[in-house]
């Protein structure tokens, strides 16, 4: 049973990554820069995905090429570039916001009030048995 159960919670974090946002990908840093108000510095945008610098260059250059995000020179430090979202760019992080609002709705829907409550109690031990595990493992 347990491998059947780690497939599971395997399936669980692929869907979720790929259907809600992920942490690292393009609608990652559109999700960012709409809940800014459109606008940031490509330091502040990094502070706020946690990505590495190399992967937010590469994810800036995709939307760039789709006309999601305009680059420039900060003004009052040229050494920074100032990220903004494009009219397209706003429209289509306003969609997966809404997608996203509407999977987060949707997504425990086959759970009554008291059964989502015993998973999420079931997943915060999980949480704290695998910490608990990759700190005996020596593992950051």
């Amino acid at each position: 049973m347990t491998k059947e159960i780690l497939h599971d919670l395997g399936f669980f974090g692929h869907y979720l990554h790929m259907h809600a946002g992920g942490r690292g990908g393009k609608q990652f840093v559109l999700a960012a820069l709409h809940k800014s108000g459109r606008r940031l510095t490509q330091r502040e945008l990094l502070e706020r995905t946690n990505i590495s610098p190399a992967a937010l260059s590469e994810v800036l250059a995709k939307l760039e090429g789709g006309g999601l995000i305009k680059r420039e020179p900060y003004e009052h430090d040229r050494r920074q570039l100032l990220i903004e979202l494009t009219d397209e760019g706003n429209v289509c992080a306003a969609e997966m916001r809404n997608k996203r609002e509407e999977f987060e709705r949707e997504a425990l829907s086959c759970f009554s009030e008291d059964e989502a409550a015993q998973l999420k109690d079931m997943l915060d031990r999980l949480v704290l048995h695998w910490k608990d595990l990759e700190r005996k493992e020596g593992c950051v």
